[in-house]
């Protein structure tokens, strides 16, 4: 949509939100999972944001307005597991086995090549754009993860892989999507989201026996509260607006700097080391997404369906605010 319709300085104050919140994400989970298990403590966060935006949308609009018909609830409840508790979720877990922040920031930045992949095996006909940043973007997880210079590589491989399968789940549930009935109200859909995945991530704490150890200092309690206010409700609200009042490829450079504010995070409050190696991958892995949703912006031909791919993309890429 054309940013006509708000002022330059609203635009700008919602992306800030955006490219602060959301690559922040990641630091206050690490902060979280330090002292409370990954698993229940981010489904305590989906159910409490879940709970706190149905009762606000129930306040504005009345309880009919959370009404969803059996179909509705049953594909919100699906994507909810799909992005939120397995793309999302999985990421505590990864970095509870020792993968820093900011390095889970850029290989969750991924996600656009892996739907690119999830098109292709379905059938559709990726741009030679594309392919290359899907080639582009494996040679940039590869300089991340695997040895370099003669030393064994300081990321652990069960940690990564746990984060890659997260990075996966959130790119299927994107791709599916389109194909799945939800409620037209996005507000409400990304409350039931919410309320899923903290169910499931809830019921997988208890099945996996996970238990809590000594009390909980004020520093995890901060970000917990973080990410329940600003990154499930503020950071959401922000994004939404902006994809109706600002230009997709505005939009989209949250993709790209998301990562950049996770790395300078992790490495200033966790002092988590920022190696050659990570600059390196980094810099290739962003480099890589640049050019798949920059194919995905420019349509090829007027019947092109490129830009509803790319709104698609964007919008399912943090549909309920889950970092």
């Amino acid at each position: 949509m054309s940013s006509g319709r708000a002022g330059r300085g609203a635009i700008a104050f919602a992306l800030f939100l955006v490219y602060v919140i959301w690559g922040s994400i990641y630091l206050s989970i690490r902060l979280v999972i330090e002292e409370v298990p990954p698993l229940g403590s981010m489904g305590a966060r989906f159910l409490l944001a879940g709970a706190l935006m149905a009762a606000f949308l129930a306040c504005r609009g009345g309880w009919r307005r959370l009404r969803l018909t059996r179909r509705e609830a049953s594909g919100a409840a699906f994507l909810g597991v799909l992005l939120l508790a397995c793309g999302n979720g999985l990421t505590s877990v990864g970095q509870l086995h020792g993968v820093p922040s900011g390095v889970t920031a850029l290989l969750v930045a991924m996600v656009p090549l892996w739907i690119c992949l999830y098109r292709t095996l379905a059938g559709d006909r990726p741009r030679m754009l594309e392919l290359a940043g899907v080639g582009v973007g494996l040679i940039g997880l590869a300089v991340l993860v695997l040895p370099h210079g003669g030393e064994r590589s300081g990321l652990p491989v069960v940690g990564v892989a746990v984060i890659v399968l997260s990075s996966l789940s959130w790119s299927f549930g994107s791709w599916i999507k389109p194909r799945v009935r939800l409620p037209r109200d996005v507000y409400v859909g990304a409350a039931y989201q919410l309320l899923a995945a903290g169910a499931a991530m809830s019921l997988a704490s208890v099945a996996t026996g996970e238990r809590l150890d000594g009390e909980i200092g004020p520093r995890a309690w901060g970000a917990f509260g973080y990410l329940v206010v600003f990154g499930s409700i503020i950071g959401f609200t922000a994004y939404a607006w902006l994809l109706h009042h600002a230009p997709l490829s505005l939009v989209a450079t949250h993709t790209y700097v998301n990562p950049v504010v996770a790395v300078a995070l992790g490495s200033v409050v966790l002092s988590e080391p920022v190696t050659p190696a990570l600059m390196i991958g980094g810099a290739v892995v962003l480099m890589s997404v640049v050019l798949v949703v920059s194919a995905h912006a420019r349509p090829r031909s007027r019947g092109d369906s490129s830009v509803n791919d790319f709104k698609v993309l964007l919008s399912d890429q943090r549909s309920a605010g889950g970092g």
